[in-house]
Protein backbone atom coordinates (compact mmCIF):
# COMPACT_ATOMS: atom_id res chain seq x y z
CA UNK A 1 0.00 0.00 0.00
CA UNK A 2 1.26 3.47 -0.86
CA UNK A 3 1.72 4.94 2.61
CA UNK A 4 2.45 8.37 1.11
CA UNK A 5 -1.25 8.58 0.40
CA UNK A 6 -2.24 8.16 4.02
CA UNK A 7 -1.02 9.17 7.38
CA UNK A 8 1.39 6.61 8.75
CA UNK A 9 -0.55 6.27 11.96
CA UNK A 10 -3.14 3.54 12.38
CA UNK A 11 -6.28 4.71 14.16
CA UNK A 12 -7.83 2.38 16.68
CA UNK A 13 -11.57 2.87 16.39
CA UNK A 14 -14.32 1.50 18.58
CA UNK A 15 -17.15 1.16 16.09
CA UNK A 16 -20.88 1.05 16.37
CA UNK A 17 -22.69 -2.25 16.23
CA UNK A 18 -22.91 -5.48 18.14
CA UNK A 19 -19.97 -6.46 20.25
CA UNK A 20 -18.26 -3.05 20.24
CA UNK A 21 -15.53 -4.56 18.07
CA UNK A 22 -12.26 -2.65 17.83
CA UNK A 23 -10.76 -2.24 14.39
CA UNK A 24 -7.67 -0.58 13.03
CA UNK A 25 -8.14 1.61 9.99
CA UNK A 26 -6.08 4.09 8.05
CA UNK A 27 -6.71 7.81 8.27
CA UNK A 28 -6.98 9.87 5.12
CA UNK A 29 -4.31 12.55 4.78
CA UNK A 30 -5.68 15.89 3.51
CA UNK A 31 -2.16 16.93 2.48
CA UNK A 32 -1.48 13.80 0.40
CA UNK A 33 -0.29 14.48 -3.14
CA UNK A 34 -2.76 13.36 -5.81
CA UNK A 35 -1.08 11.54 -8.69
CA UNK A 36 -3.47 11.41 -11.63
CA UNK A 37 -2.49 8.02 -12.94
CA UNK A 38 -3.61 4.46 -12.44
CA UNK A 39 -6.93 2.66 -12.24
CA UNK A 40 -9.77 3.23 -9.81
CA UNK A 41 -12.47 0.62 -9.29
CA UNK A 42 -15.81 2.08 -8.24
CA UNK A 43 -18.86 0.05 -7.15
CA UNK A 44 -22.09 2.03 -7.45
CA UNK A 45 -25.79 1.40 -6.80
CA UNK A 46 -26.64 2.89 -10.19
CA UNK A 47 -27.02 -0.36 -12.09
CA UNK A 48 -30.57 0.26 -13.33
CA UNK A 49 -30.68 1.25 -16.99
CA UNK A 50 -32.10 4.68 -16.16
CA UNK A 51 -29.35 5.44 -13.64
CA UNK A 52 -26.28 3.80 -15.19
CA UNK A 53 -25.26 6.75 -17.40
CA UNK A 54 -24.69 9.05 -14.42
CA UNK A 55 -21.48 7.48 -13.14
CA UNK A 56 -20.51 6.42 -16.66
CA UNK A 57 -20.59 10.05 -17.79
CA UNK A 58 -18.70 11.21 -14.69
CA UNK A 59 -16.03 8.59 -15.27
CA UNK A 60 -15.58 9.67 -18.89
CA UNK A 61 -15.36 13.34 -17.89
CA UNK A 62 -12.78 12.61 -15.18
CA UNK A 63 -10.73 10.45 -17.54
CA UNK A 64 -10.82 13.18 -20.19
CA UNK A 65 -9.48 15.70 -17.67
CA UNK A 66 -6.87 13.22 -16.43
CA UNK A 67 -5.73 10.98 -19.32
CA UNK A 68 -3.54 8.89 -17.04
CA UNK A 69 -6.56 7.66 -15.03
CA UNK A 70 -8.90 4.78 -15.85
CA UNK A 71 -12.19 4.38 -13.99
CA UNK A 72 -13.62 0.86 -13.86
CA UNK A 73 -17.27 0.83 -12.83
CA UNK A 74 -19.09 -2.02 -11.12
CA UNK A 75 -22.74 -0.96 -11.44
CA UNK A 76 -25.22 -2.81 -9.21
CA UNK A 77 -28.86 -2.22 -8.27
CA UNK A 78 -30.73 -2.11 -4.94
CA UNK A 79 -30.85 -5.87 -4.59
CA UNK A 80 -27.61 -7.06 -6.21
CA UNK A 81 -25.41 -4.56 -4.33
CA UNK A 82 -25.93 -6.53 -1.12
CA UNK A 83 -24.78 -9.89 -2.43
CA UNK A 84 -21.99 -8.29 -4.46
CA UNK A 85 -20.65 -6.46 -1.40
CA UNK A 86 -20.65 -9.65 0.66
CA UNK A 87 -18.87 -11.57 -2.11
CA UNK A 88 -16.16 -8.92 -2.48
CA UNK A 89 -15.63 -8.68 1.27
CA UNK A 90 -15.26 -12.46 1.51
CA UNK A 91 -12.71 -12.38 -1.30
CA UNK A 92 -10.83 -9.39 0.17
CA UNK A 93 -11.43 -7.66 -3.15
CA UNK A 94 -13.31 -4.49 -2.26
CA UNK A 95 -13.00 -1.80 -4.94
CA UNK A 96 -11.30 1.52 -4.20
CA UNK A 97 -14.67 3.26 -3.82
CA UNK A 98 -17.82 1.41 -2.83
CA UNK A 99 -21.46 2.19 -2.10
CA UNK A 100 -22.76 2.01 1.46
CA UNK A 101 -25.94 2.58 3.37
CA UNK A 102 -25.79 4.19 6.79
CA UNK A 103 -26.48 2.38 10.06
CA UNK A 104 -25.14 -1.07 10.82
CA UNK A 105 -24.53 -1.81 7.14
CA UNK A 106 -21.87 0.91 6.99
CA UNK A 107 -20.77 0.06 10.51
CA UNK A 108 -19.86 -3.45 9.38
CA UNK A 109 -17.29 -2.02 6.96
CA UNK A 110 -15.89 0.17 9.73
CA UNK A 111 -15.85 -2.67 12.24
CA UNK A 112 -14.01 -4.88 9.75
CA UNK A 113 -11.42 -2.15 9.01
CA UNK A 114 -12.60 -2.01 5.40
CA UNK A 115 -13.17 1.76 5.27
CA UNK A 116 -10.75 4.67 5.54
CA UNK A 117 -11.31 7.20 8.34
CA UNK A 118 -12.23 10.34 6.38
CA UNK A 119 -12.51 12.72 9.34
CA UNK A 120 -9.51 14.88 8.34
CA UNK A 121 -10.95 15.48 4.86
CA UNK A 122 -14.73 15.54 5.38
CA UNK A 123 -15.22 16.01 9.13
CA UNK A 124 -16.28 19.11 11.08
CA UNK A 125 -14.67 22.33 9.89
CA UNK A 126 -13.27 20.88 6.66
CA UNK A 127 -13.93 22.60 3.34
CA UNK A 128 -15.40 19.47 1.77
CA UNK A 129 -17.52 18.68 4.80
CA UNK A 130 -19.05 22.17 4.79
CA UNK A 131 -19.98 21.69 1.12
CA UNK A 132 -22.30 18.80 2.02
CA UNK A 133 -25.55 18.53 3.97
CA UNK A 134 -24.54 18.39 7.67
CA UNK A 135 -27.20 15.79 8.51
CA UNK A 136 -26.10 13.62 5.59
CA UNK A 137 -22.46 13.80 6.64
CA UNK A 138 -23.37 13.00 10.26
CA UNK A 139 -25.28 9.88 9.18
CA UNK A 140 -21.94 8.26 8.28
CA UNK A 141 -20.29 9.01 11.63
CA UNK A 142 -19.24 6.03 13.73
CA UNK A 143 -17.79 6.55 17.22
CA UNK A 144 -17.26 10.20 16.41
CA UNK A 145 -15.38 9.61 13.16
CA UNK A 146 -16.44 10.15 9.53
CA UNK A 147 -16.34 7.19 7.19
CA UNK A 148 -18.72 8.01 4.36
CA UNK A 149 -19.25 10.55 1.59
CA UNK A 150 -23.01 11.14 1.23
CA UNK A 151 -24.21 11.42 -2.36
CA UNK A 152 -27.97 11.89 -2.12
CA UNK A 153 -30.90 12.07 0.29
CA UNK A 154 -33.66 9.47 0.33
CA UNK A 155 -36.97 8.79 2.05
CA UNK A 156 -40.10 6.71 1.50
CA UNK A 157 -43.46 8.04 0.26
CA UNK A 158 -46.67 6.69 -1.22
CA UNK A 159 -46.69 7.69 -4.87
CA UNK A 160 -50.14 7.84 -6.45
CA UNK A 161 -51.99 8.41 -9.70
CA UNK A 162 -54.08 11.58 -9.61
CA UNK A 163 -56.34 10.31 -12.42
CA UNK A 164 -57.04 7.10 -10.46
CA UNK A 165 -57.93 9.05 -7.33
CA UNK A 166 -60.16 11.34 -9.36
CA UNK A 167 -61.94 8.43 -11.03
CA UNK A 168 -62.54 6.77 -7.66
CA UNK A 169 -63.70 10.06 -6.15
CA UNK A 170 -61.23 10.03 -3.25
CA UNK A 171 -58.89 12.48 -1.57
CA UNK A 172 -55.43 11.87 -0.15
CA UNK A 173 -56.02 9.84 3.04
CA UNK A 174 -54.97 11.42 6.31
CA UNK A 175 -54.80 8.31 8.51
CA UNK A 176 -54.46 4.57 8.10
CA UNK A 177 -58.19 3.85 8.29
CA UNK A 178 -58.83 6.38 5.53
CA UNK A 179 -56.16 4.66 3.40
CA UNK A 180 -57.91 1.33 3.78
CA UNK A 181 -61.26 2.84 2.80
CA UNK A 182 -59.61 4.52 -0.20
CA UNK A 183 -58.26 1.12 -1.25
CA UNK A 184 -61.78 -0.34 -1.26
CA UNK A 185 -62.98 2.50 -3.50
CA UNK A 186 -60.01 2.23 -5.86
CA UNK A 187 -60.52 -1.51 -6.25
CA UNK A 188 -64.18 -0.88 -7.05
CA UNK A 189 -63.05 1.62 -9.69
CA UNK A 190 -60.99 -1.07 -11.43
CA UNK A 191 -57.50 -0.44 -10.04
CA UNK A 192 -55.07 -2.47 -8.00
CA UNK A 193 -55.06 -0.04 -5.06
CA UNK A 194 -51.36 -0.49 -4.16
CA UNK A 195 -48.88 -2.27 -6.39
CA UNK A 196 -46.33 -4.22 -4.39
CA UNK A 197 -43.62 -6.73 -5.20
CA UNK A 198 -42.04 -8.44 -2.21
CA UNK A 199 -39.88 -10.92 -4.10
CA UNK A 200 -37.05 -8.75 -2.82
CA UNK A 201 -38.13 -8.82 0.84
CA UNK A 202 -36.81 -5.38 1.77
CA UNK A 203 -39.97 -3.99 0.15
CA UNK A 204 -42.27 -5.26 2.89
CA UNK A 205 -39.69 -4.39 5.53
CA UNK A 206 -39.83 -0.76 4.38
CA UNK A 207 -43.56 -0.66 5.18
CA UNK A 208 -42.83 -2.11 8.60
CA UNK A 209 -40.09 0.43 9.27
CA UNK A 210 -42.44 3.37 8.76
CA UNK A 211 -45.23 1.71 10.74
CA UNK A 212 -42.84 0.99 13.62
CA UNK A 213 -41.93 4.68 13.78
CA UNK A 214 -45.65 5.37 14.20
CA UNK A 215 -46.32 2.63 16.76
CA UNK A 216 -43.15 2.39 18.88
CA UNK A 217 -41.60 5.33 20.77
CA UNK A 218 -38.31 6.47 19.26
CA UNK A 219 -36.23 5.79 22.37
CA UNK A 220 -37.52 2.22 22.45
CA UNK A 221 -36.81 1.68 18.76
CA UNK A 222 -33.28 2.98 19.02
CA UNK A 223 -32.56 0.84 22.08
CA UNK A 224 -33.85 -2.21 20.21
CA UNK A 225 -31.61 -1.47 17.22
CA UNK A 226 -28.66 -2.39 19.47
CA UNK A 227 -28.63 -6.10 20.38
CA UNK A 228 -27.01 -5.31 23.73
CA UNK A 229 -30.06 -3.30 24.83
CA UNK A 230 -32.78 -4.89 22.69
CA UNK A 231 -35.91 -6.39 24.26
CA UNK A 232 -38.53 -6.15 21.47
CA UNK A 233 -41.31 -6.26 24.02
CA UNK A 234 -43.20 -3.11 23.05
CA UNK A 235 -46.75 -3.93 21.82
CA UNK A 236 -46.20 -1.53 18.92
CA UNK A 237 -44.22 -4.20 17.06
CA UNK A 238 -47.18 -6.53 16.79
CA UNK A 239 -49.48 -3.59 16.07
CA UNK A 240 -47.29 -2.47 13.14
CA UNK A 241 -47.28 -5.96 11.65
CA UNK A 242 -51.04 -6.27 11.97
CA UNK A 243 -51.49 -2.89 10.28
CA UNK A 244 -49.32 -4.06 7.41
CA UNK A 245 -51.50 -7.15 7.27
CA UNK A 246 -54.56 -4.93 6.83
CA UNK A 247 -52.84 -3.03 4.03
CA UNK A 248 -51.84 -6.31 2.38
CA UNK A 249 -55.38 -7.71 2.57
CA UNK A 250 -57.36 -4.65 1.46
CA UNK A 251 -54.93 -2.79 -0.78
CA UNK A 252 -52.61 -5.26 -2.53
CA UNK A 253 -52.53 -8.66 -4.25
CA UNK A 254 -51.92 -10.27 -0.85
CA UNK A 255 -49.78 -13.41 -0.68
CA UNK A 256 -48.96 -13.18 -4.39
CA UNK A 257 -46.72 -10.18 -3.66
CA UNK A 258 -43.94 -12.58 -2.61
CA UNK A 259 -43.60 -13.71 -6.22
CA UNK A 260 -43.57 -10.21 -7.79
CA UNK A 261 -40.44 -8.08 -8.23
CA UNK A 262 -40.40 -4.48 -7.05
CA UNK A 263 -39.60 -3.33 -10.59
CA UNK A 264 -42.70 -5.08 -11.94
CA UNK A 265 -44.78 -3.43 -9.23
CA UNK A 266 -43.62 0.10 -9.92
CA UNK A 267 -44.32 -0.53 -13.61
CA UNK A 268 -47.96 -1.20 -12.72
CA UNK A 269 -48.24 2.34 -11.37
CA UNK A 270 -46.40 3.75 -14.40
CA UNK A 271 -48.73 1.83 -16.75
CA UNK A 272 -51.88 3.14 -15.07
CA UNK A 273 -52.94 -0.27 -13.74
CA UNK A 274 -52.29 0.49 -10.08
CA UNK A 275 -53.30 3.59 -8.15
CA UNK A 276 -50.41 3.67 -5.67
CA UNK A 277 -46.89 2.37 -5.10
CA UNK A 278 -44.86 2.89 -1.91
CA UNK A 279 -41.55 4.20 -3.18
CA UNK A 280 -38.39 6.09 -2.42
CA UNK A 281 -38.08 9.70 -3.52
CA UNK A 282 -35.25 8.56 -5.79
CA UNK A 283 -37.85 6.55 -7.74
CA UNK A 284 -40.21 9.44 -8.49
CA UNK A 285 -38.65 10.17 -11.88
CA UNK A 286 -38.91 6.50 -12.78
CA UNK A 287 -42.56 6.14 -11.76
CA UNK A 288 -43.82 8.93 -14.02
CA UNK A 289 -41.98 10.34 -17.01
CA UNK A 290 -42.51 11.45 -20.59
CA UNK A 291 -42.27 7.81 -21.70
CA UNK A 292 -44.73 6.27 -19.19
CA UNK A 293 -48.53 6.17 -19.30
CA UNK A 294 -48.60 8.08 -16.01
CA UNK A 295 -47.18 11.53 -16.72
CA UNK A 296 -45.20 13.61 -14.20
CA UNK A 297 -48.05 16.12 -13.79
CA UNK A 298 -50.39 13.22 -12.96
CA UNK A 299 -48.14 11.89 -10.21
CA UNK A 300 -48.66 12.79 -6.56
CA UNK A 301 -47.24 11.59 -3.26
CA UNK A 302 -48.00 11.54 0.44
CA UNK A 303 -46.55 9.94 3.53
CA UNK A 304 -47.81 6.50 4.44
CA UNK A 305 -50.63 7.59 6.77
CA UNK A 306 -50.21 6.96 10.49
CA UNK A 307 -52.89 5.19 12.55
CA UNK A 308 -55.10 7.63 14.42
CA UNK A 309 -53.97 6.21 17.78
CA UNK A 310 -50.23 6.15 17.01
CA UNK A 311 -48.15 5.58 20.16
CA UNK A 312 -44.92 6.57 18.43
CA UNK A 313 -44.15 9.63 16.33
CA UNK A 314 -46.70 10.46 13.61
CA UNK A 315 -44.29 13.00 12.09
CA UNK A 316 -41.39 10.57 11.65
CA UNK A 317 -40.33 9.57 8.15
CA UNK A 318 -38.44 6.53 6.97
CA UNK A 319 -35.27 7.32 5.06
CA UNK A 320 -31.57 8.02 5.13
CA UNK A 321 -28.83 9.49 2.96
CA UNK A 322 -26.81 7.05 0.89
CA UNK A 323 -23.21 7.39 -0.14
CA UNK A 324 -19.73 5.96 -0.64
CA UNK A 325 -16.73 4.80 1.35
CA UNK A 326 -13.06 4.47 0.45
CA UNK A 327 -11.50 1.04 0.83
CA UNK A 328 -8.68 0.77 3.36
CA UNK A 329 -7.08 -1.70 0.94
CA UNK A 330 -6.95 0.85 -1.87
CA UNK A 331 -3.50 1.63 -3.23
CA UNK A 332 -4.57 5.10 -4.31
CA UNK A 333 -6.74 6.65 -1.63
CA UNK A 334 -5.77 10.21 -2.59
CA UNK A 335 -6.94 9.65 -6.17
CA UNK A 336 -10.14 8.00 -4.94
CA UNK A 337 -10.90 11.04 -2.79
CA UNK A 338 -10.13 13.38 -5.68
CA UNK A 339 -12.61 11.51 -7.87
CA UNK A 340 -15.30 11.72 -5.19
CA UNK A 341 -14.66 15.47 -4.79
CA UNK A 342 -15.33 15.70 -8.52
CA UNK A 343 -18.49 13.61 -8.18
CA UNK A 344 -19.77 15.91 -5.41
CA UNK A 345 -19.24 19.20 -7.23
CA UNK A 346 -22.43 21.33 -7.23
CA UNK A 347 -22.77 21.13 -11.01
CA UNK A 348 -22.73 17.34 -10.87
CA UNK A 349 -25.18 17.43 -7.96
CA UNK A 350 -27.61 19.43 -10.09
CA UNK A 351 -27.43 16.81 -12.83
CA UNK A 352 -28.06 14.08 -10.26
CA UNK A 353 -31.05 15.91 -8.76
CA UNK A 354 -32.79 16.53 -12.09
CA UNK A 355 -34.56 14.10 -14.46
CA UNK A 356 -33.92 11.42 -15.52
CA UNK A 357 -32.04 10.61 -12.29
CA UNK A 358 -34.10 12.41 -9.64
CA UNK A 359 -31.63 11.64 -6.83
CA UNK A 360 -31.71 14.66 -4.47
CA UNK A 361 -28.07 15.64 -4.08
CA UNK A 362 -26.48 15.91 -0.63
CA UNK A 363 -24.26 18.68 -1.98
CA UNK A 364 -24.99 22.22 -0.78
CA UNK A 365 -26.10 24.00 -3.96
CA UNK A 366 -26.49 20.68 -5.74
CA UNK A 367 -30.21 21.05 -6.36
CA UNK A 368 -31.98 23.50 -8.66
CA UNK A 369 -35.75 23.51 -8.28
CA UNK A 370 -36.06 25.00 -11.77
CA UNK A 371 -34.67 21.84 -13.36
CA UNK A 372 -36.03 19.24 -10.92
CA UNK A 373 -39.24 17.25 -10.89
CA UNK A 374 -41.65 19.30 -8.71
CA UNK A 375 -42.54 16.13 -6.80
CA UNK A 376 -38.89 15.61 -5.87
CA UNK A 377 -38.70 19.23 -4.70
CA UNK A 378 -41.82 18.70 -2.61
CA UNK A 379 -40.42 15.46 -1.21
CA UNK A 380 -37.29 17.26 -0.08
CA UNK A 381 -39.45 19.80 1.74
CA UNK A 382 -41.24 16.93 3.47
CA UNK A 383 -37.94 15.37 4.49
CA UNK A 384 -36.86 18.70 5.99
CA UNK A 385 -40.09 18.88 8.02
CA UNK A 386 -39.89 15.33 9.41
CA UNK A 387 -39.39 15.07 13.17
CA UNK A 388 -36.71 12.46 12.56
CA UNK A 389 -35.68 9.92 9.92
CA UNK A 390 -35.93 6.27 10.88
CA UNK A 391 -33.34 4.32 8.91
CA UNK A 392 -34.10 1.25 6.80
CA UNK A 393 -34.63 -1.75 9.11
CA UNK A 394 -32.50 -4.01 6.92
CA UNK A 395 -29.46 -1.74 7.13
CA UNK A 396 -29.73 -0.12 10.57
CA UNK A 397 -29.99 -3.45 12.37
CA UNK A 398 -27.40 -6.12 13.09
CA UNK A 399 -27.28 -8.56 10.11
CA UNK A 400 -28.89 -11.37 12.15
CA UNK A 401 -31.77 -9.10 13.12
CA UNK A 402 -32.13 -7.72 9.59
CA UNK A 403 -32.31 -11.27 8.25
CA UNK A 404 -35.02 -12.14 10.77
CA UNK A 405 -37.08 -9.16 9.67
CA UNK A 406 -36.64 -9.97 5.98
CA UNK A 407 -37.58 -13.64 6.24
CA UNK A 408 -40.23 -13.01 8.86
CA UNK A 409 -42.15 -10.46 6.81
CA UNK A 410 -42.22 -12.76 3.80
CA UNK A 411 -43.49 -15.58 5.99
CA UNK A 412 -46.08 -13.27 7.57
CA UNK A 413 -47.34 -12.17 4.17
CA UNK A 414 -47.50 -15.80 3.04
CA UNK A 415 -49.55 -16.80 6.08
CA UNK A 416 -46.80 -18.99 7.56
CA UNK A 417 -46.05 -16.86 10.64
CA UNK A 418 -48.15 -14.78 12.98
CA UNK A 419 -47.23 -11.22 13.94
CA UNK A 420 -46.25 -12.46 17.38
CA UNK A 421 -44.03 -15.17 15.87
CA UNK A 422 -42.24 -12.65 13.67
CA UNK A 423 -41.45 -10.44 16.66
CA UNK A 424 -40.29 -13.49 18.61
CA UNK A 425 -37.91 -14.43 15.79
CA UNK A 426 -36.51 -10.89 15.71
CA UNK A 427 -36.08 -10.93 19.49
CA UNK A 428 -34.26 -14.27 19.28
CA UNK A 429 -31.98 -12.91 16.53
CA UNK A 430 -31.10 -9.90 18.68
CA UNK A 431 -30.34 -12.17 21.63
CA UNK A 432 -28.09 -14.33 19.44
CA UNK A 433 -26.28 -11.23 18.20
CA UNK A 434 -25.32 -10.01 21.69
Amino acid sequence: MKRSLLTAILAVTTTLGAGGAIAQTLIADPAALVTHEGTLKVMTKFGMQRLAPYFADLAKAYEAAHPGVTIELIQEDDDSIKSKSKTLVAANAMPDIFFSWTGTWGGNFVRGARAVDLTPVIGPGTEWGKALSPAAVDAFVYDGKNYGIPLYLDAKFMGFSKPAFEKAGIEVPTDLDALLVACDQLRAAGYTPIAIGNKEPWVGVHYIGQLLAYNVPRNVLEADFEPATATYDDPGYVAALEQFGQIADRCTVGKAMNGISYQTAIQELSDGKAAMYYQEIIEFDNAASATTTLKPEEFGFFRLPAPADAKGDAEALEGAPEGYMISSASENVALALDFMRFVTKPENGKILSAPPYGQPSAVVGGADAATMNPSVVGGLDDIAQASYLIQWLDTVNHPRVASAWLSGIQAYVGGDMSAEAVVASVRAAAEAAK
